[in-house]
Parts: structure tokens; sequence; C-alpha cells
């Protein structure tokens, strides 16, 4: 079985919200908006997306997603708790039924101690639950970056099915 591309994977993901009748939006540190770069490259995207946030400091994070400044500055910007908490803000901030987030080091610099480059968290949610996962991705800033993407379309498949 071959791996499916960015794109394929964000085709079935508009395929599943389509089917739902969901607008998603989208949440974005790390990636800096390759999230929302690759569902836009599908025709008819407009149908089933609604907006992304490109929220890379921590300013803006509380700015546009109202993530609280303290989560932050208690747990650092990479944490499962923050990228809840960008998910649910990214809800509260569009038209969207389901958002994903993402907030982690791609590197080559960023490091702190318990997290390493390529660690990322990520947040799914609908309104009535979130989910999150960290993990840590092998490879350059490129590599963290895609994989990052990949994951997060997988994991919004599984919490839309």
């Amino acid at each position: 079985m071959t791996t499916p591309t960015i794109i394929e994977l964000a085709i079935t993901v508009g395929q599943q919200l389509q089917r739902k009748g969901w607008l998603l939006a989208t949440a974005e540190s790390c990636t800096g908006g390759g999230i929302a770069q690759a569902i836009t490259e599908i025709a008819g995207s407009t149908g089933w997306f609604d907006c992304g946030f490109v929220t890379y400091s921590n300013a803006s994070k509380t700015e546009m997603l109202d993530v609280p400044a303290a989560l932050m500055a208690q747990l650092g910007s990479v944490s499962e708790e923050v990228a809840a908490a960008m998910a649910s803000g990214a809800l509260a901030a569009s038209n969207a039924h389901v958002a994903v987030s993402v907030t982690g080091i791609a590197g080559p610099t960023g490091a702190v101690p318990g997290k390493p480059v390529g660690t990322v968290c990520f947040g799914w949610a609908d309104g009535s639950q979130v989910r999150t996962e960290r993990l840590v991705f092998p490879g350059d800033r490129q590599a963290v970056r895609e994989q990052t993407v990949i994951h997060a379309l997988r994991g919004l498949l599984r919490f839309i099915n």
C-alpha cells in the first residue's frame, strides 16, 4: 500500500466534510499555513473550508484565538493544552464546525528541555469535544513540517469519522 500524498489526504478530508455539510478552520503555528495551503489546492474547497489562522507568535495566539497568555507562560506554546485552546479558539472565531491546530518546533533551533526539535502538538475540535496528541518527528525543518501536515489531515479524518 502506498502512502497517500498530502493532496490526496486533503481531497479525502474535503469529501468527508462535504458529506457532513461541515466547514473546517485551521489554526497553525509551525506549519505556517501549510494545512490551509494543502486544502485550498483542492478545487471546490470553498464549499468546506471556512478559514485559516496562522498564529506564529504567542501574542497572535492570544489575540486571534483567545489562547490564555498565562497558559503559554506556564506550559510553553508547544503543549497539548495550547493546541486544544488553539483549535477551540479557531472554532469560536469562525463559522467552522470542526478545527485542526498545530503548534511545534520545526527546527533547526528552538528545542527546550523535554521538547526536542520535531516536537509537535495537535488539536482537533468540533464544539463538543477536543482531542490532542503530541509527537516528535525526525528530520529537518521541511520534513517536520510536511509530516505535521500529513498527521494533522490524517487525524482530522479519524476525528470526523
